[in-house]
């Protein structure tokens, strides 16, 4: 699951970096997450350290120390300093006191503020040239060094991310349900939305079977995401496994008191109509048109037409006399598809539904539009056509201006890599597109699938009203 970057929501390795390294690094043991937590940082990249690291761990590249004594400090990272621990230790080695490689350690904190590690390189240099190391190594050494000062990892810090990132790991494998629900219940997190989090727990990538999720109910929900059914461990048996009941947090504008006092309702009694809940709930008219815009009024009401038309005659007395007609029993014609698919996402950000772009692909495909089950079997190198809902655009640091982009269609996501001269001359659609259509190159390299832009199109407006959100540069 790890190796094949099946990470969404998996704490320290969910980002787009660390699941473009996952493929490559191919974690196996304890020491490999430790490691793969640690070098997509800042530091080991402006140290020019990923890369070799990467070469010799595929056996590219030969791995050769210059003597017993660094082989003691780097063997288990390959001969590349990847811990604040083996930097010490370098120094050491070299010459250095203890006292002298803390102050070597403060430098590297300061170095990015404007504090000088240029006193240290030569001091480095001296001692190392004298026990017989070449100049070539050294001035490599001294360069990973200083890639510390934009943030290194202590080996024990990343250690005790790494056991976070496998106990993470194992409840998402073996209790997704429960995993996916925790997330949801502790939003807003992380690089995903409960959209991303709800369809990843649904299409069970390395699973059997995907988990079930049901709609916001009235009826059955609580405030909090649950689950229901499966295991009493809330896991896997024999097939079994758990589905996620949505809670009443998901519904956009409902106050969670208001939320809490319709499940403490309903626990005396169950809701017997609209107008029961109205009132032993104590729901103002914000709260009543939230729960009918988020469908959750369906076993009370009916579709979200009908609902609506319910909360609407609240405030309307009832007939004075009996067997007069009553208004509230009026037959209203369901929503439409799209319409229901608009609505989901105004209340609660997600569909259960088909996704909006199953709603598109007749069109798109008369475009030649792939969906991203057919980009994974194109070759590399080969110029595709895609288009998605834009649900992140990433900048970092050290990447030179470029902006990383997951687009996502109804069968999963594509991650796009924009250049920055393409970023400077598409800004527009870029940046504010809900529904971007990329053409570019499609590159499949140690596993690890993305598409080079070459040139980005606005298509929100085939989304009409539909509003979706995005992580951007987060």
């Amino acid at each position: 699951m790890i190796q094949a970057a099946d990470t969404v929501g998996v704490f320290q390795i969910e980002s787009r970096a660390q699941m473009s390294m996952l493929p490559r690094l191919k974690p196996a043991c304890f020491h490999d997450l430790v490691v793969q937590v640690a070098i997509v940082r800042p530091g080991p990249i402006q140290g020019g350290m990923v890369h070799p690291y990467l070469r010799r761990r595929q056996g590219k590249e030969a791995v050769a120390f210059p003597s017993q004594g660094i082989e003691a400090i780097l063997g288990t990272t390959l001969g590349i300093p990847l811990f604040q621990e083996q930097v010490m230790e370098l120094v050491i080695h070299a010459g250095y006191s203890a006292g002298e490689a803390d102050n070597l350690r403060r430098s590297m904190a300061a170095w990015r503020q404007g504090g000088s590690m240029e006193q240290h390189r030569a001091r480095i240099r001296e001692r190392m040239q004298a026990k017989g190391y070449a100049a070539e190594f050294i001035e490599q050494i001294f360069e990973q060094i200083k890639g510390f000062g934009s943030y290194g990892f202590p080996q024990s810090h990343a250690a005790s991310f790494a056991k976070l990132v496998y106990i993470s790991c194992w409840l998402k494998r073996h209790e997704p349900a429960a995993f996916a629900c925790a997330l949801l219940n502790a939003q807003p997190m992380g690089f995903y939305s409960p959209s991303q989090i709800v369809q990843d727990a649904r299409r069970g990538k390395l699973a059997r079977v995907g988990v079930a999720v049901y709609p916001v109910d009235i009826t059955v929900s609580d405030w909090d995401n649950t689950l229901e059914g499966g295991h009493p461990r809330c896991g896997i048996d024999d097939g079994g496994q758990a589905a996620i009941r949505l809670g009443l947090r998901q519904i956009a504008g409902l106050p969670e008191a208001v939320g809490k006092r319709i499940v403490a309702a309903r626990r005396q009694r169950d809701f017997t109509d609209v107008r029961d809940l109205s009132l032993r709930a104590a729901l103002d008219e914000k709260s009543r048109n939230a729960l009918a815009e988020a469908g959750a009024l369906q076993p009370l009401a009916g579709h979200r037409h009908a609902a609506r038309w319910a909360v609407a005659g609240i405030e309307r007395q009832r007939p004075l006399l009996p067997g007069s007609p009553d208004e509230d029993a009026i037959a209203l014609p369901a929503p439409r598809p799209g319409e229901d698919v608009l609505s989901d996402y105004r209340a609660t950000g997600l569909t259960l539904r088909e996704h909006p772009l199953a709603l598109l692909r007749a069109r798109l495909q008369r475009e030649r539009v792939l969906d991203s089950s057919q980009l994974r079997e194109v070759k590399h190198g080969r110029g595709v056509h895609a288009a998605g809902l834009v649900t992140q655009r990433q900048r970092p640091a050290t990447a030179g201006g470029t902006i990383f982009v997951t687009l996502e269609d109804e069968h999963g996501m594509v991650n796009v890599v924009v250049w920055r001269d393409l970023a400077v001359r598409a800004r527009k659609a870029l940046l504010g597109a809900r529904l971007l259509a990329v053409r570019g190159r499609w590159e499949q390299v140690d596993g690890v699938q993305h598409l080079i832009a070459r040139d980005l199109r606005d298509l929100s407006h085939l989304l009409g009203d539909l509003q979706t959100a995005s992580r951007d540069f987060h």
